[in-house]
């Protein structure tokens, strides 16, 4: 559709201050994790590709492309040369790509030196795969980011993709990201570089360590409730968090993304579906249950839960293993964030007196974390279950290693009786090292007399480690990691 080049040239310049000689409004100081990645494959990119920030809708995407839009000018790249644009907006969504650049280069005459464009919510750019492949292969004095709330930015060309942009991932904020963005001053933690350092604690460590996570309790728990999005952290109350979160869920996402990008028309059916979920959440996904409870056919049901896998607003996790076996198995379901299912159920604060619903809400806490902290490494993660039916929340396939982490988030302490599933595995496996997440902070420290398999070499090592302090150190660690070279788990 023809959009005059007034109006294109009045929305962008709303969009850029910079050509003004203005200052971004209202630009967080503090930085994610995911900045310094961004910003260095703007400013000096390792290869000559595009970057696409990909994650669920109000994590923080639009804040990191201005913040990397601060920097670059900061560096002295000249501001005529800057372009931030959202195709969330009617108006450039229906002038295309083409001709807001023309309204950009009308508006503001390039500047010595690359191009800079910066373009959010790219899934509604017009054969989008095949205009950043030819601006990668061809423009080569353009550097590109962009972002997307839907997984079609990366699967609806694959081959385009291939060499032609570098994906960063966001998740919602980690618990010590949220600590950051509330400005929070909490006693310093001890400094972990990886979790493997806890084997080498005195026992005075983790009782120090045990002191000074008595503040993190409180904080931890309102974080499963309002969740890891940065408009719901800093709100007033848990109740009106719940609600934003609640809102964007259902009426943007559910409703309005899946009917634009994917053309979903039983919205209704898919609302249920992912009510469902939250239902179900970190739980194993039972098709046959789902379809009867729901009415619907499978391949419809099979269908939505791609959709869902795609908005990011799930992750699914395959049992351990290869082969026939694992593609016939059931996938455990997590959903993006903890406090997703209390805010969609309208349990408000009642989880906090609900054991199981609380533990399931910390699992899935500490799946994000630990998926967020090594996604970037090609880390595969999975369930087990023995053939006694014992099972481990997650498994950890590092750079060949296996690494199980089980949650007991209870308030009895965790002994060897309990950890039946973490032990067959271990010996099974021949497994070097593993974690049982708690929720006592004196629950803390290595566990003693663990049976052995009788071939085994070593022992293997099993720690014990509160979900605070655990959610914390994954999360610094992320941060770290920006900043150095991170180290395993």
């Amino acid at each position: 559709m023809r959009v005059s080049k007034e109006e294109l040239v009045a929305v962008l310049a709303q969009f850029n201050p910079w050509w003004r000689g203005e200052s971004i409004a209202d630009l967080p100081r503090w930085r994610r994790a995911a900045f310094r990645e961004l910003h260095t494959w703007l400013a000096a990119p390792p290869a000559p590709r595009a970057v696409m920030l990909s994650g669920a809708r109000q994590i923080g995407k639009t804040t990191l492309m201005l913040q990397a839009a601060e920097a670059l000018l900061g560096a002295g790249v000249p501001a005529a040369n800057i372009l931030y644009a959202t195709f969330d907006h009617p108006i450039l969504k229906l002038a295309g790509i083409d001709a807001v650049l023309d309204a950009w280069r009308e508006r503001e005459p390039r500047a010595e030196g690359p191009e800079y464009l910066l373009l959010d919510e790219a899934q509604f750019i017009r054969d989008w795969g095949t205009w950043v492949k030819h601006q990668v292969d061809f423009r080569k004095d353009r550097r590109i980011a962009f972002t997307g709330s839907a997984m079609p930015l990366v699967e609806a060309a694959p081959e385009s993709g291939v060499g032609r942009w570098h994906t960063i991932r966001l998740t919602t904020l980690s618990f010590y990201e949220y600590l950051q963005i509330k400005r929070l001053q909490l006693p310093e933690l001890p400094k972990l570089r990886s979790l493997r350092d806890l084997f080498d604690w005195a026992p005075a460590d983790f009782y120090r360590a045990t002191e000074l996570g008595q503040d993190y309790v409180g904080h931890f728990h309102e974080y499963l409730l309002r969740g890891g999005f940065p408009q719901t952290a800093q709100v007033d109350s848990v109740t009106q968090a719940q609600r934003l979160l609640r809102e964007d869920i259902i009426d943007k996402v559910l409703k309005r993304d899946m009917t634009a990008l994917f053309g979903v028309r039983r919205v209704l059916d898919l609302e249920h579906t992912f009510l469902y979920l939250c239902l179900h959440d970190g739980g194993l996904l039972d098709m046959v249950d789902l379809c009867s409870n729901l009415e619907v056919k499978r391949p419809t049901a099979q269908h939505f839960i791609e959709l869902l896998e795609a908005t990011h607003l799930i992750y699914r996790l395959a049992p351990y293993g290869y082969g026939k076996d694992v593609l016939r198995a059931r996938f455990k379901i997590y959903l993006a964030d903890a406090a997703i299912a209390p805010a969609v159920m309208l349990k408000g604060k009642a989880i906090l007196e609900d054991a199981a619903a609380l533990g399931v809400a910390t699992e899935t806490a500490v799946f994000k974390h630990l998926f967020a902290r090594y996604y970037a490494q090609n880390v595969r993660f999975s369930y087990w279950r023995g053939k006694r039916e014992h099972e481990v929340d997650l498994v950890a396939e590092v750079g060949g290693e296996l690494i199980p982490f089980e949650v007991k988030y209870r308030a009895q302490h965790t002994g060897a009786r309990e950890l039946k599933g973490l032990i067959e595995l271990c010996q099974a496996k021949r497994i070097a090292r593993g974690y049982v997440v708690t929720k006592a902070l004196d629950d803390f420290g290595p566990m003693q007399g663990l049976p052995l398999a009788e071939d085994a070499d070593v022992p293997t090592r099993i720690m014990r480690v509160p979900a605070p302090l655990l959610c914390y150190w994954m999360g610094a660690a992320e941060q770290s990691a920006s900043e150095t070279s991170g180290a395993g788990a």
